[in-house]
C-alpha cells in the first residue's frame, strides 16, 4: 500500500515536457498546470523565436505559448518565464518525496514484471530484434537466445528521452501553428481596417467631385439668370416706352373723334384741346403717327441657346476612373 501511494504520488510529481520529476524551481501557469522552470523556457522560446533573453542589453518583449497540459494560452511579460509564479507546495512534496524514497526500510517497493516463460525471473532485458523485454533465461535458453538485447533501464531512458524530446517538438510545433493562425487572423483584421480606410477615402475624394460639379453649376445658372434678367429688363421697358405712346395716342383719338362731333364751327374754332388750339390738332395727330416703332429687340433676341454645354466628354472621363498603380 505504501508502494502503491508513493507511485500514485510520483505520477502526480512528473513534467508533461520532461516526463520527470519537476526540477526546481517549479513554475506554476494561470491554468493551475506545472512545469520545470527549464522546460516552461524550452517551449516558449520555441514559441517565440525572436524573443530576447535576459542577458540581452535590449529591453526583451513578453510574448506567448500554450500549456502542454490543457492547450491553454499563457501570456506572459518582458521578464518571460521568470514571471511565473513558482508554487512553493509542489517544491516541498518533491523534498518529502524523496527524504522517504531514500529511507531504507521504507523504500518504494519496485514492482517488477515477472517472465510468463520463466515465473520466477524478472523481465530486465530488452530484445532489440523483435522489440519486446524479456527475460535473461529467454535470453540464455529460450526464444530470444540468438537475438541482440540491451538492459531495461537503458533503453527505457533512451525512448523516454526520444518520447519526451518528440512531445516537446510537437508542442512547439502547435505553438508555431497557433502564432501562425494568430498572425494571420491579425493580417484579416489590418485588411478590413485598411478596406474600411481606403473606402472612406474613395468617397472623400468623390465627395469632392461632386462638390466641384454643384459649385460649377451654380456658376452657369448664375450666368444665364444674369442675362436672362438682363434681357427681360430690356425688353419690359420697351412695352413700358410703347405702353405710354399707346396711351397718349388713345387719347388724341379720343380727343379728335370729340372735336368732330362739335357742330358750331366758332367753337370748333375757339376751343383748346389739352391747352392747344384745335386748330393744331391734326397736326398733333400727324407727328404722333410718325413715332418710330424700330425700337425693338433684334430677331432671335429671345434666344438662349447658346448657353447649352457639352459634357459627353466630361462624363466618359468620370466613367473611366481608376484607382492608381504603382508608387
Amino acid at each position: 500500500a505504501e508502494a502503491r501511494s508513493m507511485e500514485s504520488l510520483e505520477k502526480q510529481l512528473i513534467c508533461p515536457i520532461c516526463l520527470e520529476m519537476f526540477t526546481k524551481p517549479v513554475v506554476i501557469l494561470p491554468c493551475q498546470h506545472n512545469l520545470c522552470r527549464k522546460c516552461a523556457n524550452d517551449v516558449f522560446q520555441a514559441s517565440n523565436p525572436l524573443w530576447q533573453s535576459r542577458g540581452s542589453s535590449a529591453v526583451p518583449s513578453g510574448g506567448r505559448f500554450r500549456c502542454p497540459s490543457c492547450r491553454h494560452e499563457v501570456v506572459l511579460d518582458r521578464h518571460g518565464v521568470y514571471g511565473l509564479q513558482r508554487n512553493l507546495l509542489v517544491e516541498n512534496i518533491i523534498d518529502i518525496y524523496k527524504q522517504e524514497s531514500a529511507r531504507p526500510l521504507h523504500a518504494k517497493a519496485e514492482q517488477h514484471l515477472m517472465c510468463e516463460e520463466h515465473e520466477d525471473e524478472r523481465i530486465n532485458i530488452y530484445c532489440l530484434r523483435c522489440e519486446v523485454p524479456t527475460c535473461s533465461l529467454c535470453k540464455v535458453f529460450g526464444a530470444h537466445k540468438d537475438c541482440e538485447v540491451a538492459p531495461l533501464p537503458a533503453v527505457y531512458q533512451r525512448q523516454k528521452s526520444e518520447l519526451s524530446d518528440g512531445i516537446a517538438m510537437l508542442v512547439a510545433g502547435n505553438d508555431r501553428i497557433q502564432a501562425i493562425i494568430t498572425q494571420m487572423e491579425e493580417i484579416c483584421h489590418t485588411i478590413e481596417e485598411n478596406g474600411r480606410r481606403q473606402k472612406q477615402h474613395l468617397g472623400l475624394r468623390f465627395d469632392t467631385l461632386c462638390s466641384i460639379l454643384e459649385e460649377r453649376k451654380k456658376e452657369l445658372l448664375q450666368s444665364i439668370a444674369q442675362e436672362q434678367e438682363a434681357k427681360v429688363q430690356r425688353v419690359r421697358g420697351l412695352i413700358r416706352q410703347y405702353g405710354d405712346h399707346l396711351e397718349a395716342s388713345s387719347k388724341l383719338v379720343e380727343s379728335a373723334i370729340h372735336a368732330m362731333e362739335e357742330p358750331q364751327m366758332a367753337v370748333y374754332l375757339q376751343v383748346s384741346v389739352d391747352g392747344a388750339p384745335r386748330l393744331l390738332l391734326p397736326c398733333r395727330i400727324t407727328d404722333m403717327s410718325k413715332v418710330s416703332m424700330s425700337s425693338r429687340p433684334e430677331p432671335g433676341y429671345e434666344n438662349m441657346d447658346h448657353f447649352s454645354i457639352n459634357v459627353d466628354y466630361v462624363a466618359e472621363m468620370l466613367r473611366t476612373i481608376e484607382f492608381q498603380t504603382g508608387a
